[in-house]
């Protein structure tokens, strides 16, 4: 595998399960991503914004792509986000099994 193809795991929250999932089908049949989870159940975020603190129920999004998708990825996701600053944090898959890594490279191309 080379190392532009490196699998990385995206998060991203969404405020509903439709966003989750329109961005979900969006990033998949662009092949931007091999494989989208929506969690089914909501989390609760607490965070800052514009200065005070805020709490929201929202749906995570775990999205499994190559490092060379990324930058066509986020641009997807904002696209597409109802949020004013989306989360998108991009984690390293330090191994995983062969065929498995194989098969995310093979369609997020």
């Amino acid at each position: 595998m080379k190392n532009r193809d490196h699998v990385r795991i995206v998060l991203v929250t969404c405020g509903s399960t439709a966003e989750a999932r329109r961005i979900a089908r969006s990033v998949v049949e662009k092949r931007l991503a091999a494989c989208v989870n929506v969690f089914p159940g909501r989390v609760e975020s607490v965070y800052r914004w514009k200065g005070k603190v805020e709490t929201a129920r929202e749906r995570l999004v775990l999205i499994k792509t190559t490092a060379g998708r990324l930058a066509r990825l986020e641009r997807e996701v904002k696209r597409l986000h109802s949020y004013e600053v989306p989360e998108f944090v991009v984690l390293p898959v330090e191994s995983g099994s062969r065929e498995y890594l194989a098969w995310v490279v093979e369609n997020s191309q």
